[in-house]
């Protein structure tokens, strides 16, 4: 009797030993599972970027809409970056005002270098030459100077800038191009009246390289300017209410590349 009890209990003690490993291999296989997907769910998802091509409105002479311009979005579309505009308006506004004022200091002017009394004796303060600052005719102390104070600004962020400024003439819907602005008669009327079918106060015209009649319109008028595509800058962009856009003009923007020349 004894020594079946004793296998009885090997027994049941074998098995409680497999059960016990069966649970823990599955324990371990779960938390294997958990992991990996936990791994699979915590991986960064890539989302698809779908490439927006930028336009702007195209209108004619007479100011009636026709249709939109596909443009770059290097150019029409770069983050505006408003000190760098700032900038750019500081030195293009410093280059066109000069220094010109200049006097002439007591070595400059004419007039006898002697001493005019002498030193001593005649109860009078001392002085020196007749050109010294306190006589009339004399020269001038601390007078203006012509001097030359030109601001420089990299060929690099000059271009930047005006990728800038146009960025934001089109972010502010107030960049247009107009369809055959070659073709323009020449006469002043006809920008007027593109200008008050618009609702524009000042504009301004970027034409292709090309000599245009543009020109000879624009000549009676103070608020409207007109510039050639190699000529454009952020200032000129910066100080005008809208931008007209010839489309060849158009086409020669969306050529440019970051940085460099023209």
């Amino acid at each position: 009797m004894p020594s079946k009890k004793v296998t009885s209990t090997k027994k049941s003690s074998v098995v409680s030993r497999q059960s016990s490993e069966s649970l823990k291999a599955d324990s371990e296989a779960t938390s294997k599972t958990g992991e990996a997907s936990l791994k699979t769910d915590s991986s960064p998802k890539t989302k698809k970027t779908t490439k927006v091509n930028l336009s702007i409105p195209m209108v004619t002479l007479t100011g009636e809409a026709s249709g939109q311009v596909t443009v770059s979005e290097l150019v029409f579309g770069a983050k505006v970056n408003k000190q760098l505009l700032a900038q750019a308006m500081r030195v293009y506004m410093s280059n066109q005002t000069g220094h010109y004022g200049n006097t002439k200091t007591r070595g400059e002017v004419e007039g006898s270098t002697r001493k005019i009394f002498q030193q001593k004796g005649t109860g009078r303060a001392r002085h020196g030459g007749i050109r010294a600052p306190i006589f009339v005719g004399g020269g001038i102390a601390m007078g203006p100077r012509t001097r030359n104070v030109e601001l420089s600004m990299p060929q690099k962020m000059k271009k930047v800038a005006l990728f800038n400024a146009l960025s934001a003439r089109l972010a502010g819907k107030e960049a247009l191009a107009i369809k055959d602005l070659e073709k323009a008669s020449g006469k002043t009327k006809q920008v007027v009246t593109l200008l008050q079918k618009l609702a524009k106060k000042s504009a301004l015209l970027v034409t292709d390289e090309s000599p245009s009649k543009a020109y000879l319109a624009v000549q009676n008028l103070s608020h409207v300017s007109v510039l050639p595509v190699n000529q454009l800058n952020a200032f000129e962009v910066l100080r005008h209410q809208t931008v007209l856009l010839s489309e060849l003009a158009v086409s020669r923007l969306s050529e440019q590349k970051q940085g460099g020349n023209k």
